[in-house]
């Protein structure tokens, strides 16, 4: 199964603030753009729907951000993609209304998806986003990526480094 860009960049959202949840001042959307080269305009859809689904507390203005609305370790990897993927429809027979196959009630292909996709998502239920950012040697140096206007110029403050807080 492929997630979306959405559910991708959703995660993304949720492990950097994760990875940053003790920090004083709270992670920014250009901040999160900046480190993973992300359009910011398309974040903000993210980080608002995230928000809505009460995984993100967002505070505009100066100073503002957004950080996580529960602890990392109570928000799994499963509800994330379930929240954020739209189609789990592996295949035609999935959909009853619009089921054309021919070897429907003959074929055992849909059962043995159904199972499968149960294990994925009963996977991802088993993991957290404390576990995905667990070792945070893994994130220093993380470095922002030079965004690119439409006039081909570098984003302002685009080769900062964003280090981790220290243990």
């Amino acid at each position: 199964m492929r997630l979306t860009q959405w559910t991708d960049y959703s995660l993304r959202v949720l492990m950097y603030c994760a990875i940053h949840a003790e920090r004083a001042q709270p992670v920014t959307i250009t901040e999160i753009a900046e480190v993973h080269g992300i359009s910011r305009s398309h974040l903000m859809k993210i980080v608002q729907e995230l928000s809505a689904r009460g995984l993100l507390d967002t505070t505009r203005g100066r100073g503002g951000g957004v950080r996580l609305l529960q602890p990392a370790q109570a928000i799994t990897v499963g509800a994330v993609v379930r929240a954020t993927e739209t189609d789990f429809a592996l295949v035609e027979c999935f959909d009853a209304e619009r089921n054309q196959c021919r070897l429907r009630g003959r074929c055992r292909l849909q059962g043995v998806l159904e199972q499968a996709l149960a294990a994925y998502l009963a996977v991802l239920d088993g993991v957290t986003l404390a576990d995905l950012v667990a070792e945070p040697q893994v994130w220093q140096g993380l470095q922002a990526v030079p965004m690119r206007s439409a006039d081909g110029a570098g984003a302002a403050g685009a080769d900062a480094e964003f280090p981790l807080p220290e243990n």
